[in-house]
């Protein structure tokens, strides 16, 4: 549902044009420092502003509602809210007989009846991504000296962003590219095979960002053309240190005290300006359409900051099932 976590849990709540968007957090230990302040830096690697993102800015200041007392977390549930102010509905009005391709909008329609909030694509928006940007600035200053960096790698296959992002705008359409997270200083032993391993939690968590197509660990698909000689990473060392890292630091589910790696496929945005075909719902006949609205030109730009956000969150319950991490005072 809208819940995710055993120990460190969180809640997502709200629409892209509604009042606001939110996320509660349970778990969190007493004492953590946190203030507005903490938030700063990824929020606005999050905002758009870049080449290649949405006209759309919103303030983004987290509203933190309960569960911090003199900057401190006080052990009870965490609630954030982030206010929607830039919002211009009226842009989706017009398209509710043509449900955008690509988009939620008409399996949404019938999932809930057509009761569901379409402005902005509602609760299946990207809109509540910096949700999680939010929960994962939590987690990380809980894991502590464990390092969680994202990078993109490529853009429309381009290594050279820039020129990834101009095959797009010749084409007058949307691209979308691969994004790398690396996480340094992981312990062995996180990991609850069968279902909750890290690559099943980490996948299952990823996945609940709008726009993810794929995810791989280590050498990834490459590795069905390897030998397994070849693909075996030789433990070199006591501390579980591997002469390679084809696993991308997880063996049997379990992280092997190596860099954790893995990188994840972003569909190009599916909102985009080229005339496509769709079912008008209402005349039950298919027509030429085109997305009007704000958007981003590549929804890959701004993903790195939430898969670290992500990453740290899964990680962050991971360590707390095996008690790594307990009391803050």
């Amino acid at each position: 549902m809208n819940s995710f976590g055993r120990i460190f849990r969180i809640s997502i709540f709200g629409e892209s044009h509604g009042p606001c968007v939110g996320i509660n957090i349970d778990g969190c230990p007493a004492g953590l420092p946190l203030s507005v302040g903490d938030f700063t830096t990824d929020i606005e690697r999050r905002k758009p502003g870049a080449k290649g993102t949405t006209p759309r800015k919103e303030d983004d200041i987290p509203g933190i509602m309960n569960g911090v007392f003199n900057d401190k977390t006080t052990g009870a549930p965490i609630t954030i809210l982030f206010d929607n102010n830039n919002t211009r509905s009226t842009d989706y009005e017009k398209q509710r007989a043509v449900p955008r391709p690509g988009h939620a909008d008409f399996v949404a329609a019938k999932k809930f009846g057509g009761f569901e909030d379409y402005r902005g694509g509602g609760h299946f928006s990207g809109r509540l991504t910096v949700c999680l940007v939010a929960a994962g600035v939590i987690a990380k200053k809980m894991l502590g000296n464990i390092k969680v960096e994202s990078t993109i790698l490529e853009i429309g296959g381009e290594a050279d962003i820039e020129k990834g992002l101009q095959k797009a705008i010749d084409a007058k359409d949307t691209i979308g590219g691969i994004v790398e997270c690396r996480v340094s200083g992981l312990p062995i032993g996180l990991g609850e095979p069968f279902f909750d391993s890290v690559e099943s939690a980490l996948s299952h968590a990823v996945f609940s960002i709008p726009a993810v197509r794929g995810i791989e660990f280590g050498t990834g698909f490459e590795a069905a053309k390897m030998f397994g000689s070849q693909h075996n990473d030789w433990i070199q060392h006591a501390d579980g240190t591997t002469k390679t890292n084809h696993s991308g630091g997880v063996a049997g589910g379990i992280s092997n005290g190596n860099e954790l790696v893995f990188r994840i496929a972003i569909k190009p945005t599916s909102s985009t300006p080229k005339e496509q075909q769709t079912l008008n719902v209402e005349t039950g006949e298919v027509e030429a359409f085109s997305v009007k609205g704000r958007h981003d030109l590549c929804i890959a730009l701004r993903v790195p900051v939430v898969l670290e956000a992500v990453t740290a969150f899964v990680l962050a319950d991971l360590m707390m099932l095996e008690q790594r991490i307990g009391r803050i005072y």
